[in-house]
């Protein structure tokens, strides 16, 4: 590596004060002490309490939805989202094959198929224009119903994922669910915060899911939430995480499998107080892009990711686009070696063996930026 990029390392240890810096840590004080202590006293620490409405209630407000179902984790989170828009066993749900695995797991989890699709250049997310191109060929409409024509199987659904908090090209995708009657499920998992046209992401799916994971912008520990302007699937979406229960002062009864999702109170209590801090993370999240371009501006062969016009981005995680002179793995072995934490964007789930067997498009763009993305520390800064 050359002495730029032992500038750039030196110049992200000395901005963050420290030797060895982690691609991102909560950021907690006392007003997340105050509420942790105050939900302890209380002794409703489990999944049921005040905070778990105050929570479901503020996040509906945040994101500019009817409601919010506070969960366990953004994966279970997405696992009801897809099950109460109706995906069902062996239907094809559509989404990139660069996300996290948990995009997939969700899927399989209904005894559905994940069915990959390639991104964007411009957002990283789910590329409209090519997806149209694609289901006019592999695709048919029958009773108003899209059928893949290499499988006979019912695809149902879209699941788009906003990566690293950048919007993906929404307007587009909804077109093209318009086109087929497919049904939009945001994976909003990393961009609480993040808008496109002036919307919120979450908030433009029949319904979506959320994560609060502890290296969230914000976090409840672990955590997600399911959000949508739907009552009734809000109401089936609560019925489903809390064991199926018919609500009854004491008797125990359940009218479907249903599944031990709920958010705990404690949690909660952690994320009302981050969720206060949001408009404050995301206004230290964009001074750090800032400085990143300052500090990459002389790094030849590398951009900095930044967020897509009518899109206003999270910048959950810094991503650096490396050019094709450079050695992926090289340059995170020696920004780790440096004491700066760097990551590769994961590793496409078409190429895992899990799931290499499921229909695919072309994925020319995904496997090209598989080689060329790198993530570096994201910390929000304090003002100072």
């Amino acid at each position: 590596m050359n002495t730029q990029w032992l500038e750039f390392a030196n110049n992200v240890k000395q901005f963050y004060g420290k030797e060895f810096v982690p691609l991102h840590e909560p950021t907690f004080n006392d007003k997340e002490v105050e509420y942790v202590t105050d939900c302890v006293k209380t002794g409703w620490v489990s999944s049921v309490g005040a905070y778990v409405n105050r929570f479901e209630e503020d996040l509906a407000k945040f994101v500019g939805v009817k409601r919010a179902v506070a969960v366990v984790n953004g994966t279970a989170a997405l696992h009801i989202a897809l099950k109460v828009a109706g995906v069902k066993a062996e239907d094809e749900v559509l989404m990139p094959s660069l996300t996290f695995i948990a995009t997939a797991n969700a899927v399989s989890y209904l005894g559905a198929v994940p069915h990959f699709v390639d991104v964007s250049f411009n957002t990283l997310g789910v590329d409209a224009e090519k997806l149209k191109i694609y289901l006019e060929q592999i695709g048919k409409l029958q009773n108003n119903q899209l059928y893949n024509r290499e499988t006979g199987r019912r695809i149902s659904a879209l699941v788009p994922m906003h990566t690293f908090g950048h919007p993906t090209d929404i307007k587009g995708l909804i077109k093209v669910c318009d086109m087929y009657n497919l049904t939009l499920v945001e994976d909003a998992a990393e961009s609480l915060g993040s808008y496109y046209n002036g919307k919120h992401t979450g908030s433009f799916g029949k319904v979506s899911a959320i994560s609060f994971n502890g290296n969230k912008i914000m976090t409840t520990g672990g955590g997600g939430a399911i959000v949508t302007d739907d009552d009734a699937i809000a109401d089936y979406a609560k019925h489903l995480t809390t064991t199926a229960k018919i609500p009854h002062r004491w008797a125990y009864e359940h009218d479907e499998i249903g599944f031990n999702y709920r958010m705990p109170n404690l949690n909660a209590s952690l994320g009302c107080a981050q969720l206060e801090k949001m408009p404050i993370f995301i206004k230290q999240k964009r001074k750090l892009t800032k400085q990143y371009e300052q500090w990459l501006f002389h790094l030849d062969g590398v951009q900095l990711f930044k967020e897509s016009v009518n899109t206003r981005s999270n910048y959950w995680l810094q991503t650096i686009l490396l050019g094709e002179q450079f050695n992926r793995d090289e340059v995170l072995g020696f920004l780790n070696e440096q004491g700066v934490m760097s990551r590769p964007i994961w590793t496409p789930l078409h190429q895992l063996a899990i799931y290499q067997n499921c229909p695919k498009s072309d994925l020319i763009v995904t496997e090209q930026l598989n080689r060329r993305v790198i993530n570096i520390p994201s910390t929000p800064i304090s003002e100072g």
